[in-house]
């Protein structure tokens, strides 16, 4: 999927996907038999060892969140299913049993995602863009499911209208998860990689994509939150639920200005420093990582609004 805590990079090729693209933007990089990489800036070598260090931790990592997200999940649905009205607007049974489903969806990509961090990706480069597109299907999906959630009372009873609007969610999220399919892809090495960007960054199918991106996790939520302080109605209907749900931008929020500041880099709108180099990976890394807990995170934070 779209990021370093996604995707298999082999460290005999290169450290991470920053690596290459630094590669690419500097110029002088080179790469050694300890998987190195060095670049003589003033007579001080950068070193980016971000990639053996992903390897290592992503797949324990990876396993443990989806261990915990099934768990929330599972809780989540017996919740739904013991007390079908226990759960009213902000946090309709609705509008929840579609978050799970999301969450759910997530988490069981983690699974083969840690397989192939851990081994090389075996699945071929077909599956490659599948994994890719169900990955941000799920996002985009829980995304408008928690602003419609949060500034319309259309989930308040599951009839014609809330059905119409889950059949408008989930097919607009799979078609604003279509560039991510479309500019993924493997990149040949001694174990086989599956990468989240396969063409170029100034290519139209990877700009959409980040777009896309950036507009689900930053300018969709800084949206929700002006429109809830202007609008006194809303403001007046924010409730347990309506944090819990919130939840999913808070934990991605980091990773899409990460993925701003990455594009600046790759677009060579900013100049990498040594500093950069080095540290850039672990900070794009660790956002993403914080997101991906969303999938477990989410679900807890829902019962535990539910019980309040």
């Amino acid at each position: 999927p779209d990021t370093h805590w996604s995707h298999s990079q082999s460290p005999s090729v290169l450290e991470s996907e920053n690596s290459l693209d630094l590669l690419e933007i500097m110029g002088n990089l080179s790469y050694d038999d300890s998987n190195v990489t060095s670049l003589d800036y003033d007579a001080a070598p950068c070193h980016n060892q971000y990639c053996p260090l992903f390897q290592r931790v992503a797949p324990t990592f990876l396993a443990i969140t989806c261990a915990t997200a099934t768990l929330g999940t599972g809780a989540l649905l017996v919740a739904l299913a013991k007390r079908p009205h226990g759960w009213g607007w902000p946090q309709s049974r609705a509008l929840v049993a579609q978050l799970a489903v999301g969450t759910g969806l997530f988490a069981a990509l983690l699974p083969p995602v840690a397989v192939g961090v851990r081994q090389g990706w075996r699945l071929g480069a077909g599956l490659c863009s599948l994994t890719h597109l169900l990955w941000h299907w799920s996002l985009f999906a829980q995304g408008l499911l928690v602003g419609s959630g949060s500034c319309s009372t259309a989930w308040c009873h599951w009839d014609a209208r809330s059905q119409r609007l889950a059949v408008a969610v989930w097919a607009g999220a799979l078609l604003l998860a279509t560039p991510a399919a479309l500019a993924s892809g493997t990149v040949a090495a001694p174990e086989v990689s599956c990468i989240r960007r396969s063409v170029d960054v100034l290519s139209p199918v990877y700009l959409l994509h980040l777009i896309l991106c950036l507009c689900l996790f930053l300018l969709l939520p800084a949206a929700l939150l002006v429109a809830t302080l202007a609008v006194p109605w809303l403001r007046s209907g924010w409730k347990p639920g309506v944090s819990a749900s919130w939840l999913f931008f808070g934990l991605w929020v980091p990773y899409g200005m990460g993925l701003a500041v990455d594009f600046l880099l790759h677009a060579q709108l900013l100049q990498p420093t040594c500093g950069t180099f080095e540290h850039f990976d672990y900070v794009l890394g660790l956002s993403e990582g914080l997101g991906v807990l969303h999938c477990c995170l989410g679900p807890a934070a829902l019962l535990a609004a539910w019980l309040h």
